[in-house]
């Protein structure tokens, strides 16, 4: 067991996968330790050793790359015999700052959007709070920490599957579908690596969680330290403290709801709260409204990697026509009560068209399309001919974007280009 006044100093490091986690572990530890990188990109140069002499080398601890399945890598046998020297950058941040306050956010969808709002709200409740991990801001790149600083915690299940010694002092998880079922194995080990944010907590911390079937095996299975506050369906209530249309969404305000229930623990003021909520405007392409007027509301979800990060946008809007497709996820289904079919038009793209096409018959009326301005085109169209209704174009692919795109960013700024160059607006309201 490693022992806190160490301080990870004068330690053997090998750092495996040198991405953005990577480069801050190595620039965050080089100091004072002999660091080392193995990257199965072997452009790398800095500091990098090979595979025959990583066997060779002994080595105090090994940075493990979250992206890296242990059981699909180079170096999968060598990880397999030195398990318990594996930690993450979660792990080496913990180690350094044990006393600062966690709140780490975790879940199937909404993750992002949710730490980003709490993070907002602390910081309107003149909190000194840093916002960082899976957000895209690595848990190693801040500076000047205070004994007072909060951290609020994005992190993935390949993060906390990965960690040994990390802690946090609330914890949220958020909600639990199938996903990442390639990595995991199945929904039971996925699930596992979530809660063991919960396992290791204390008696006086504290975990909100979904009251889902997956969730409620884990804390019948285990003895649970700390104390367990399970979040169910208020989304009625809450909205009526509401006038951000960004909340229109169910998914975002049941989120917020884990929100509501840590702020009457930790006795935040309800009036700033309810302020910070009502200006905040989410994240770029996490279910983004970027147009709204009498006819048509659009929303920009490239971040949608499944149908059940789709499900609620869904269920939360009539009139829709839902814009979908790219890379599925293998096994992927859309668990959606049947009396929202009729509500929805669906129009597929991108590579696995057929796919999509299969999982949506005798649901959804769709059609497949060779290109996304095809898409709107025909939409703008429609929309034209019905003005009588509001309208509901959700872009929410539920699928990767690699096959035409670099990333959900990419996708997502190459969708808002379209509304602009084929004047998507004007040719409603005209």
């Amino acid at each position: 067991m490693f022992n806190l006044n160490d301080n990870l100093r004068n330690k053997k490091f090998l750092i495996y996968g040198y991405g953005r986690s990577g480069r801050t572990s190595y620039n965050y530890l080089k100091k004072n330790n002999k660091i080392l990188v193995y990257d199965d990109n072997k452009k790398i140069k800095k500091s990098f050793i090979s595979l025959k002499k990583i066997k060779l080398t002994e080595f105090d601890y090994i940075v493990l790359s979250p992206g890296i399945d242990i059981n699909k890598c180079r170096l999968k046998n060598y990880l397999i015999k030195n398990k318990d020297k594996i930690i993450t950058d979660l792990d080496i941040f913990y180690l350094n700052n044990p006393n600062n306050l966690k709140i780490t956010i975790t879940g199937t969808n909404g993750k992002s959007t949710t730490a980003k709002l709490l993070f907002e709200i602390l910081k309107n409740q003149n909190k000194d709070v840093k916002l960082v991990g899976n957000i895209g801001i690595p848990v190693l790149s801040k500076n000047k920490i205070k004994p007072s600083t909060i951290f609020v915690i994005e992190a993935s299940s390949y993060q906390i599957d990965y960690s040994q010694y990390f802690k946090a002092d609330y914890v949220f998880i958020l909600n639990i579908s199938p996903d990442h079922l390639e990595r995991h194995r199945s929904i039971q080990k996925y699930t596992h690596a979530k809660f063991k944010l919960i396992l290791n907590q204390n008696k006086n911390f504290y975990a909100f969680v979904e009251n889902n079937k997956y969730l409620n095996q884990q804390i019948k299975k285990y003895k649970i330290r700390s104390k367990i506050i399970k979040i169910n369906k208020n989304e009625k209530k809450i909205k009526k403290l509401i006038s951000n249309s960004y909340f229109d969404n169910i998914n975002n305000l049941k989120n917020l709801s884990f929100i509501l229930s840590f702020a009457k623990v930790y006795k935040l003021n309800k009036s700033k709260l309810f302020k910070t909520v009502n200006l905040f405007k989410g994240l770029d392409f996490r279910q983004q409204i970027i147009y709204k007027n009498k006819f048509v509301t659009i929303v920009n979800d490239s971040k949608s990697t499944s149908f059940s990060s789709t499900a609620s946008l869904l269920k939360s809007y009539k009139n829709i026509f839902w814009i979908l497709g790219g890379l599925a996820k293998k096994g992927d289904k859309l668990e959606l009560p049947s009396k929202y079919y009729q509500n929805i038009k669906a129009y597929i793209f991108g590579k696995d068209q057929s796919f999509f096409k299969k999982k949506l018959s005798n649901k959804i009326k769709s059609s497949s399309h060779s290109n996304l301005e095809n898409i709107l085109k025909k939409i703008a169209k429609e929309i034209k001919l019905n003005k009588n209704k509001h309208s509901h174009i959700l872009f929410s692919p539920s699928a990767a974007s690699f096959d035409k795109f670099k990333n959900f960013e990419d996708r997502g700024n190459y969708f808002n280009y379209l509304i602009k160059k084929i004047k998507f607006i004007k040719k409603i309201n005209a």
